[in-house]
C-alpha cells in the first residue's frame, strides 16, 4: 500500500508539472489532437485485444464441435460464460457496465462526459467471457463503451474542459468502431449519428485523428483483409431496383421488431429484483436456443461470413436440422426463426448477467434478412434473372443497421468498408434509407437512445433541447427567498416584507412542507391597513402557486411548466418539501452561458 501511495503521489507531481508546461507552450486546442492521437492508438490496441481474447475462448470451445450432430456443449458453455460474468460484474467491478453505448450517452448529458477509470479494461474482459461462451451479443457495445473512457479519462488527467472532454469521449468511441471494424469513416459517423455530436471545426480533426489511429492499428496487427471477406461476383443492375426499395421496407419493419421485443425483453428482466433468478432465467433461454440454432452462438461471424459468400447450408451444420440441409423449406424456416429469436437470445444475454451490445446482432440478423429476401424470390417468385443473395445480405446489413441504430450513413460506410462492397453503394444508400425511413415512422429514437429521451437525459443534435439536457434545475434554484408560516399575522408578514428584496414569499408547515405562497402584489391594498394587522392571517390570504418542480426534474419540462403556467418563479420541493425557487429570468441567462460555451468554435 506504501508502494503504491508513493507512485500516487509521484505521479501527482509530475501530472501538475506535464499540465503546467502544456499551458505554457501548447494551447488546449492543439492539445485535443494529440490526445486524440493516443485515444486512438490505446482504442486500437483495446480492440485487438478483445478480438483476440473473443477468437481464443470461442475457438477452444467450438474446435470439439461436430457438424452432424448435435452438440450438448451448446447447453452448457452459454450458462458457464454468463455465470463468470456475472459474478465478475457482480462481485470484481461492483458496477453496471451493460448496455455500453447508452451508458456513454448519458455520461454525455448527465455527467459532464465523466466515466469511471474502470471502464478503460472491465468491459474487455467481462464481453470477451461473455461472447466467447457463445453469448448472443457483439463486441461493439463495450469496445465503444472502452475508447469512451479511454477519452474521457485521458481528457481528465489534463483538465480539459467540459466541451472538449465531450470531445474526447466522442474520438474514443470512433476509435473503438474503427479499431475493430477496420472502418475508420464508419467510427465518425458513428459518433456523429448515434451519440450526436455535432461536426464542428473543433471536432472534426480530433475524432478523424482518432478513428485513423485506431484503424491503422488494427491493419498493422490484424492485417489488410476486410472484416468479412466478400466477392462480388454478380453486378449489380437497375432493373433490380424496386426489389431493393422491397428489401429497405422490410428491413425497416424487421428493424421495429428488433427494437421493439429488445425493450420488452429489457423491461421484463427489469422487473426480476433477484440477480440469480436473472442468470438462471437468461442462461437457460440463451443455451435452448442455441442449441436448437446453433448460428446463434457468440457474435455470429462466421454465419455472415457464410451467407455473404452464397453458402447456406453452413448455418444448418451441428443443429437437428443438419440432414435436412438440401430441403428448400426447411431452409427458411430455419433463417425466418433465427432472425425472430436472435433478439431473445441476445437479451437473454444481457438480462441474464452478460456483457455485450446489439451493434452485430443488428448485423447479424441484416444479412440473414436480406439473403432470405432473396432466397425466397428465387425460390417461389418465378424470376426470369435470379436475385443475388450475396448481394442483397450484403444490403440486408445496411437496411437494419440503419433501423436499429437510426444512423444510415454509418451504415452505409460500415458495411461497405468492413466488407469492402463499394461496388454495392447506391443499392446500399436505397436499403439504408428507406429502411431508417419506415421505421422512423413508428419510432423516433433508436434502441440505444429511447430510454434517455423519455427521461429527458438525451443530448441531441437539436441545439436548444441540448442545452436544456445540460442545463441542471440544482444550478438555477434560487434560496434567497424568506419563508412565512400560516399562522402568523399580517403584522409579522409586513415585517418580514421590509426584511426581503423579494416580493413572493413560500409559506411552509411546520415540516417544512410548501403549502402555498404570498405574493406583495396580493396584499399590497391591506399591509398598510393596522386595524387588520393581529385580525388577519398568511393562512387567510396566501395563495396555492400554479405548479410545483420536483428536484431532479428535466429542465425541457421546467420550461414547459413556465409556458403552460405563464408563471415567471415556481417554487422546487422535494416530496413536498420547499427547496427554493427557479426565475424563469435565471434560467435564460443560463441558457444564454451554456449555449454561447457549447457552440463556441
Amino acid at each position: 500500500m506504501n508502494i503504491l501511495n508513493k507512485i500516487a503521489s509521484i505521479w501527482h507531481v509530475w501530472s501538475i508539472k506535464i499540465i503546467t508546461m502544456r499551458e505554457a507552450y501548447i494551447s488546449e486546442r492543439n492539445f485535443v489532437l494529440v490526445l486524440a492521437l493516443v485515444t486512438g492508438v490505446l482504442s486500437g490496441f483495446a480492440a485487438i485485444i478483445l478480438k483476440s481474447l473473443i477468437h481464443s475462448i470461442s475457438t477452444m470451445i467450438t474446435s470439439h464441435i461436430l457438424i452432424n450432430e448435435w452438440n450438448y456443449l451448446y447447453l452448457v458453455c452459454p450458462i458457464i460464460g454468463i455465470l463468470i460474468s456475472a459474478i465478475y460484474v457482480r462481485y470484481v467491478v461492483r458496477d453496471n457496465i451493460s448496455h455500453g453505448v447508452t451508458k456513454v450517452l448519458y455520461s454525455i448529458s448527465q455527467k459532464k462526459s465523466r466515466l469511471k477509470p474502470h471502464n478503460m479494461y472491465t468491459s474487455v474482459v467481462a464481453s470477451s467471457v461473455t461472447i466467447g461462451f457463445g453469448g448472443s451479443v457483439g463486441a461493439e457495445g463495450p469496445i465503444v463503451y472502452t475508447g469512451a473512457s479511454i477519452g474521457s479519462n485521458l481528457g481528465c488527467m489534463f483538465r480539459l474542459s467540459p466541451r472538449l472532454l465531450m470531445i474526447m469521449v466522442g474520438c474514443g468511441a470512433a476509435a473503438g468502431i474503427a479499431g475493430i471494424f477496420k472502418a475508420p469513416i464508419a467510427g465518425m459517423l458513428f459518433t456523429i449519428e448515434v451519440l450526436m455530436l455535432d461536426l464542428t471545426a473543433v471536432s472534426v480533426m480530433p475524432l478523424l485523428i482518432a478513428s485513423i489511429s485506431s484503424a491503422t492499428v488494427a491493419y498493422v496487427f490484424d492485417g489488410y483483409d476486410f472484416e468479412f471477406f466478400f466477392s462480388q461476383s454478380e453486378s449489380f443492375v437497375t432493373a433490380r431496383i424496386p426489389f431493393v426499395i422491397l428489401l429497405g421496407v422490410f428491413c425497416g419493419f424487421v428493424s421495429l421488431y428488433f427494437t421493439k421485443i429488445m425493450n420488452v425483453m429489457e423491461n421484463t428482466f427489469q422487473k426480476i429484483k433477484n440477480p440469480w433468478y436473472k442468470f438462471a432465467i437468461g442462461s437457460m433461454i440463451l443455451s435452448l436456443l442455441i442449441f436448437i440454432f446453433p448460428p446463434l452462438y457468440g457474435e455470429g461471424y462466421g454465419a455472415i461470413t457464410s451467407l455473404l459468400n452464397g453458402d447456406v447450408q453452413n448455418l444448418l451444420n451441428g443443429s437437428v436440422f443438419y440432414q435436412y440441409r438440401s430441403h428448400v423449406w426447411i431452409i427458411v424456416g430455419v433463417l425466418a426463426m433465427i432472425i425472430l429469436s436472435k433478439v431473445f437470445a441476445t437479451s437473454a444475454t444481457n438480462g441474464g448477467g452478460g456483457v455485450g451490445g446489439t451493434f452485430a446482432p443488428s448485423l447479424y440478423v441484416g444479412c440473414i434478412t436480406g439473403f432470405l429476401f432473396a432466397y425466397l424470390f428465387n425460390n417461389f417468385g418465378f424470376l426470369d434473372m435470379p436475385l443475388s443473395t450475396k448481394n442483397f445480405a450484403l444490403m440486408g446489413m445496411a437496411g437494419v443497421m440503419a433501423g436499429v441504430m437510426h444512423a444510415p450513413l454509418m451504415a452505409i460506410f460500415l458495411t461497405a468498408e468492413m466488407t469492402g462492397g463499394y461496388q454495392l453503394f447506391l443499392p446500399l444508400l436505397i436499403v439504408s434509407t428507406i429502411s431508417y425511413g419506415t421505421i422512423k415512422l413508428f419510432i423516433p429514437y433508436s434502441i440505444y437512445t429511447m430510454r434517455l429521451a423519455q427521461r429527458g437525459e438525451l443530448l441531441t443534435h437539436h441545439k436548444d433541447q441540448a442545452v436544456l439536457t445540460l442545463l441542471k434545475i440544482d444550478s438555477v434554484i434560487e434560496t434567497d427567498f424568506i419563508s412565512v408560516h400560516p399562522e402568523m399575522t399580517l403584522k409579522e408578514m409586513v415585517t418580514v416584507i421590509s426584511k426581503s428584496n423579494r416580493n413572493l414569499f413560500p409559506v411552509v408547515d411546520r415540516d417544512g412542507k410548501m403549502i402555498g405562497i404570498v405574493l406583495l402584489d396580493d396584499i399590497r391594498n391591506i399591509m398598510f391597513r393596522p386595524d387588520l394587522y393581529k385580525k388577519m392571517y398568511v393562512r387567510r390570504f396566501m395563495s396555492m402557486p400554479p405548479a410545483k418542480i420536483e428536484v431532479g426534474e428535466s429542465m425541457e419540462k421546467v420550461m414547459k411548466m413556465f409556458d403552460d403556467t405563464g408563471a415567471w418563479n415556481l417554487p422546487v420541493v422535494e416530496k413536498g418539501k420547499y427547496i427554493g425557487f427557479v426565475s424563469k429570468s435565471k434560467v435564460f441567462n443560463s441558457y444564454r452561458r451554456v449555449l454561447k460555451h457549447y457552440t463556441d468554435d
